[in-house]
């Protein structure tokens, strides 16, 4: 009998995964190929969006990746000179075809087996995307961008240099970052902890977020934070930029202190579309 996801939770640390001459450990591994395979061609996503807007992990798909890391043995994996690697063997990198309609311009890129890329995606060297990602059609990952674990990007995205898209395997019921539709992320840019970007939002370059994170939105005079139950959101729209606050405590008035803290100082308009629609020519 085929092993089941319910089979899979009951019995993830059973040392017959590891045996590969038992039944277990080949059932186990078709659940892992089966999985991986869905991950690849965008049947099946590690985080979902309910009909209220909100993200939520699918934790199965979480713990199937984790049982490739259970399943995977150490192994030399050789590339291109003067590059090669050791990784588990149930993670090569992904290889693409021109079938794929995915540009990754040459220079030392890397995408992990288990991630998704829709068609007219670009992928400028040297940047890396983990298991279980999703990039939407027609985003770019610019220089140096990072894309990690089950990390969710939408369609028509601007990841630029630098930037930096947390990922998160465990525990498997967290929700990773989420940046969706149309949103530009600025250069040396951090979204972690399962923060989400609503579509449309501009995060100017150096923006910081995480669940820690208050920002303060200087239109609506309110300051947006994570809660017990929900991650920190940017709202749809929002040009966040760099800022800082001043520390209150005597001592840090004392020393001059302020802490750096997100600020939203408008929402997009005609004028913000203009400046963000660069890179339509580049595809």
């Amino acid at each position: 009998m085929a092993l089941t996801v319910a089979d899979l939770e009951a019995r993830f640390n059973d040392p017959q995964l590891l045996d590969s001459g038992a039944p277990l450990a080949h059932d186990a591994q078709q659940l892992f190929d089966t999985t991986i395979a869905h991950l690849e061609r965008g049947d099946i996503r590690a985080a979902r969006r309910d009909a209220d807007g909100n993200w939520h992990a699918v934790p199965w798909v979480k713990r199937a990746i984790l049982l490739g890391f259970r399943l995977g043995k150490v192994s030399e994996m050789p590339g291109p000179a003067p590059f090669s690697f050791l990784d588990k063997h149930t993670f090569p990198t992904r290889e693409f075809r021109v079938e794929n309609q995915v540009r990754i311009v040459p220079g030392g890129s890397t995408v992990r087996r288990g991630a998704y890329l829709a068609p007219n995606v670009v992928c400028m060297p040297p940047m890396y995307i983990n298991v279980g990602a999703y990039v939407g059609r027609g985003t770019m990952v610019d220089s140096h961008a990072l894309v990690g674990s089950c990390a969710q990007i939408g369609e028509r995205v601007h990841l630029s240099a630098a930037a930096q898209i947390g990922g998160v395997l465990e525990p498997v019921n967290a929700a990773p970052v989420v940046i969706e539709d149309d949103v530009v992320v600025g250069g040396n840019c951090g979204g972690y902890e399962g923060t989400v970007v609503r579509a449309r939002a501009v995060l100017g370059a150096g923006v910081i977020l995480t669940r820690g994170t208050p920002v303060y939105d200087l239109v609506r005079e309110t300051v947006h934070r994570a809660t017990a139950d929900q991650p920190l959101i940017i709202p749809e729209g929002a040009v966040v930029v760099p800022g800082a606050r001043r520390v209150s405590s005597p001592f840090g008035e004392a020393q001059g202190l302020s802490l750096q803290t997100p600020v939203i100082v408008k929402y997009r308009d005609d004028k913000t579309d203009a400046a963000t629609a660069l890179e339509a020519w580049l595809r």
